[in-house]
């Protein structure tokens, strides 16, 4: 599919639907079993193809046509792929963000968008009408649910079965916007980021690539675009019981059982469902013969719960650590067996995590560390010699372009190279000999020292191997050029402060990487994105560090 476009991958879904009409499309969950388990419901491939259909010629005569910028507030559901899949149809550009980044940051993104659409959930239309102003746009609503005190078509009421069929539309051009999603702003302020059908066309065959080229048959979906790509391969999509804004309260008990129960071959998943997964497996071990491969992403994933992974699951499953963005999804891979080979103990001796190499048809360079715009390659510094660190820029077929807001982020996140654009990912590292790239941490958080510059990624590593240590974080205190570095630590339930801070200290002196270092901080618990539970907020533990020492003196 290498000259696919979105419009054949719909099409393909088209013809998978008429192929295999009751192949179930979706498995969600409905209600408990009487041993408290969840129950489940299927939709069909020929039911979801009906029922977006039937959605898609709604909204036509709603208003909502080819280019509407359309909020999606849905929990993932059988009516969220249906829900798309109808605004995909007719050429309208679905909006979706994460909810976990908090309602006011939520409502000033969405406000960015000037949105002429509105699909959601009660509790998201309560806050369309609480905060009416940044939505006074929006001409066209949907409820999904009951409606409150709002007016407007439910979902339920528009029925799921099409009258006819939708009018013909001329294909799309790959530069076109598909859709429109933020970044968490886990890590910097949040972006809205414009996919394109031809970037959605080259994730479907990335993700396929990734998998060997093998139909991917079940798949268990934790991550709503992962579900959207796997039903264009015609995967079976099972949604387990989550909260999409705090996926780490998910039920490890309930995956294992989608698991079994459905057969899954493929899982996607953040640290914050694979963690507790993990300590599931070991205190009530489960075959999970099915499961095939393993697919990290969302936040960085601990060595050693690949490791875990790696003793609990099947001896022929394979567990990758995926990085990626929203403006760039995938962007590399690394299976659990390379990883494993001695470059785990590469890591904790300072050269950063190691996070493979670039995925299919993804160029990966190095830029010189700057905060400032560069326009164009021609314009661009490399960094100078075989371990020099830079920022990791990207240009591929699935790499998004251009930001819809704020028109600022143009200038500082994307690079013309004649009819390419490279991707500043605002991420550092390097490449070695062999193309696989060593992330040392965000450009953001580097600190600029009398003994010269220090990354966080490259520093913590070393230190987070130290029994006692749960979790460290490397933070700057003072002016940027003089700036002190301090380690934050935050230690296991029962560990001795004084007894790990001689081993810090004793570690310290042992790496050249972290040598300046001689500030140590016990912190009882790091402040971290609410999502994953792994992005550590660490200018908010550098503003802490530095009312510390200040008390100190």
């Amino acid at each position: 599919m290498t000259t696919a476009t979105y419009w054949q991958t719909i099409d393909d879904f088209r013809r998978f639907a008429a192929a295999e009409p009751d192949r179930a499309a979706v498995i969600y969950p409905d209600g408990q079993t009487s041993a408290g388990l969840p129950d489940y419901r299927r939709i069909t491939y020929r039911e979801l193809d009906q029922w977006s259909d039937a959605i898609a010629q709604q909204l036509l005569r709603s208003g909502v046509s080819s280019g509407t910028r359309t909020i999606v507030l849905v929990l993932p559901s059988a009516e969220l792929y249906a829900i798309l899949f109808a605004l995909l149809k007719i050429g309208a550009v679905p909006v979706v963000i994460d909810p976990g980044m908090g309602v006011r940051r939520m409502v000033h993104c969405l406000r960015a968008v000037e949105a002429e659409a509105f699909i959601g959930i009660p509790q998201a239309h309560a806050l369309r009408v609480l905060f009416a102003r940044s939505f006074r746009g929006v001409r066209t609503t949907l409820t999904v649910g009951r409606r409150w005190f709002w007016r407007g078509p439910t979902l339920r009421a528009w029925g799921r079965t099409p009258s006819g069929t939708l009018p013909e539309r001329s294909p799309a051009a790959p530069e076109d916007v598909l859709i429109i999603g933020f970044t968490t702003g886990s890590t910097g302020p949040a972006k809205a980021v414009e996919l394109t059908h031809g970037n959605l066309a080259a994730m479907v065959e990335q993700v396929h690539a990734a998998r060997g080229n093998t139909p991917p048959e079940t798949s268990l979906i934790t991550l709503p675009l992962v579900g959207v790509l796997d039903l264009l391969l015609g995967s079976r999509c099972v949604l387990p019981p989550l909260i999409p804004s705090k996926v780490g309260s998910t039920d490890p008990a309930h995956v294992v059982d989608a698991i079994e129960r459905f057969g899954v071959r493929t899982l996607f998943a953040s640290p914050a469902l694979l963690i507790p997964l993990l300590e599931h497996l070991r205190a009530k071990p489960a075959e999970l013969s099915t499961l095939a491969s393993v697919f990290s992403g969302g936040a960085p994933v601990p060595d050693w719960c690949v490791a875990g992974l790696r003793e609990v699951l099947s001896p022929d499953a394979e567990i990758y650590a995926g990085y990626g963005s929203t403006e760039a999804l995938p962007m590399s891979t690394i299976e659990s067996r390379e990883l494993l080979d001695g470059l785990v103990e590469r890591a904790h001796q300072g050269d950063g995590t190691c996070i493979g190499r670039a995925a299919d048809r993804v160029e990966v360079r190095l830029l010189a560390i700057t905060d400032d715009p560069v326009a164009t390659w021609d314009d661009a510094d490399r960094p100078a010699g075989p371990r020099a660190v830079g920022e990791i820029v990207v240009t591929g077929p699935n790499v998004s372009t251009r930001y819809y807001w704020p028109a600022a982020a143009n200038a500082a996140g994307k690079i013309a190279d004649g009819e390419r654009t490279w991707h500043r990912t605002g991420d550092l590292g390097w490449i070695d000999e062999q193309g696989r790239i060593w992330f040392c941490g965000r450009k953001s958080q580097r600190l600029e020292t009398a003994h010269g510059p220090m990354f966080t990624v490259q520093v913590e590593q070393v230190f987070n191997v130290v029994p006692g240590v749960a979790r460290t974080a490397l933070v700057g205190v003072g002016a940027r050029g003089a700036q002190r570095p301090v380690l934050c630590v935050e230690l296991e339930p029962g560990a001795d402060p004084s007894a790990v801070l001689t081993r810090l200290r004793t570690r310290a002196v042992e790496f050249e990487t972290v040598e300046p270092i001689s500030e140590f901080l016990m912190h009882p618990r790091f402040p971290v994105d609410i999502r994953h539970n792994a992005k550590i907020g660490r200018e908010q533990l550098a503003q802490w560090a530095a009312k510390r020492l200040e008390g100190r003196r």
